[in-house]
């Protein structure tokens, strides 16, 4: 295997290990919603004004499906819509209180597991952080780049 497969394989050994040792935990605390949910949730807390193509962009999914989420947490009283009085054709979203709390569960989750998986990052340097954030940023952008190159656009597909 080459580095380039080492890498990969890695990126993908690692994933498939966080969401492994985090999943019950999230299940258990954030019991009925989906992940795509919860991670819905935390970017319309985070963004400022939200609406369905921000929300598509970000979590690279189509306006469908996150038109379709977002109408669920409605139901649910997880999010509301509102606009701008100056723009009454665009729909925003925010959280409700009930949005707030699971919002701020699953911030607490993820403080958890960064605490459990502190003492690795601790022995990491300044050089290696930066070494890893750049290639993170450097693949990111090859990445968006070949998208954009098959001309394909995350929000209609």
């Amino acid at each position: 295997m080459n580095k380039e497969d080492q890498v990969i394989a890695g990126f993908r050994d690692l994933f498939n290990k966080l969401v492994w040792l985090n999943k019950d935990k999230m299940e258990d605390k954030l019991k009925g919603y989906k992940p795509s949910e919860v991670h819905c949730i935390e970017y319309i807390e985070k963004q400022e004004d939200p609406n369905v193509t921000k929300l598509a962009e970000s979590l690279y999914m189509t306006s469908g499906a996150i038109s379709k989420i977002t109408k669920k947490l409605i139901s649910k009283g997880i999010i509301e819509s509102y606009q701008k009085p100056d723009n009454k054709k665009e729909i925003y979203f925010r959280l409700t209180e009930q949005g707030k709390i699971i919002f701020n569960t699953h911030e607490e989750l993820h403080k958890e597991f960064q605490e459990r998986d502190k003492a690795v990052f601790e022995q990491v340097t300044e050089e290696q952080f930066e070494s890893m954030l750049g290639f993170i940023e450097k693949y990111s952008r090859h990445l968006d780049a070949e998208i954009k190159k098959q001309g394909k656009d995350m929000n209609s597909e």
